[in-house]
């Protein structure tokens, strides 16, 4: 008859044979549920640290609330240098005065803003000053937000009350919250030079002024027409 001794060792045999197989069948079934996992990434600058869609974001400017910026997609790179925001779906942007009034508004199909400072904007480019009376249009502009200047390299179109500017390469310096300083290269366009077809009026002499002025060519007589002779 067995001893107790050859019993316990029998169920114990039984024991650790039960649990090394349902460690197997446990490890098997948890490894054909696990997602693949992709490799580590050690260069980040690639991802952006927030993708926000359907955003909406204030700026503020010494404590002043001045800007506002709404876009359909908004991605933050905090990793890359400089660091950048990026809107790939396009931007629309607010400017307020001191009285928090929308006095310009500025769209574009995607842009870029480098350390908050510097904005890129790319395509189908419109900037329209309300206070100034200013419409710019352009396919790509570049505009430090604080230093005020824009430039482009490419074909942009200026309109203001009184005159319009247009050229191949743009420089322009915002002062006072207005567009100046123009540069523009290849060139075209009107400037107002008032009436043309109103008569110039002669200035008078100044006060003590009896000089006259005398011809001191001869007149010349009027060339004397000669009858036509027959055929």
């Amino acid at each position: 008859m067995p001893t107790i001794r050859k019993i316990t060792a029998h169920l114990r045999l039984l024991l650790a044979a039960s649990l090394i197989g349902g460690l197997a069948s446990l490890a098997a079934g948890c490894g054909s549920d696990a997602p693949p996992m992709g490799n580590a990434v050690t260069n980040r600058d690639s991802l952006p640290v927030m993708v926000t869609y359907g955003a909406s974001k204030l700026i503020s400017d010494s404590g002043v609330i001045r800007y506002k910026f709404i876009a359909e997609e908004w991605r933050i790179y905090d990793k890359t240098s400089p660091q950048r925001w990026e809107f790939p779906k396009g931007i629309f942007l607010e400017r307020y005065d001191d009285k928090f009034k929308v006095n310009m508004h500025v769209t574009a199909d995607s842009a870029w803003l480098y350390d908050q400072k510097l904005l890129k904007l790319h395509g189908h480019v419109e900037l329209d000053d309300k206070a100034a009376g200013t419409h710019l249009t352009t396919q790509e502009l570049f505009w430090n937000m604080n230093t005020g200047e824009l430039w482009s390299n490419v074909y942009t179109r200026l309109i203001e009350p009184e005159q319009a500017i247009e050229g191949n390469w743009f420089r322009a310096t915002v002062i006072n919250k207005r567009i100046t300083r123009y540069h523009v290269r290849q060139s075209k366009g009107f400037l107002p030079m008032g009436d043309i077809d109103s008569p110039r009026e002669t200035p008078a002499p100044a006060p003590g002024d009896t000089a006259t002025v005398t011809d001191t060519l001869p007149p010349r007589n009027a060339p004397l027409s000669h009858p036509k002779k027959g055929k």
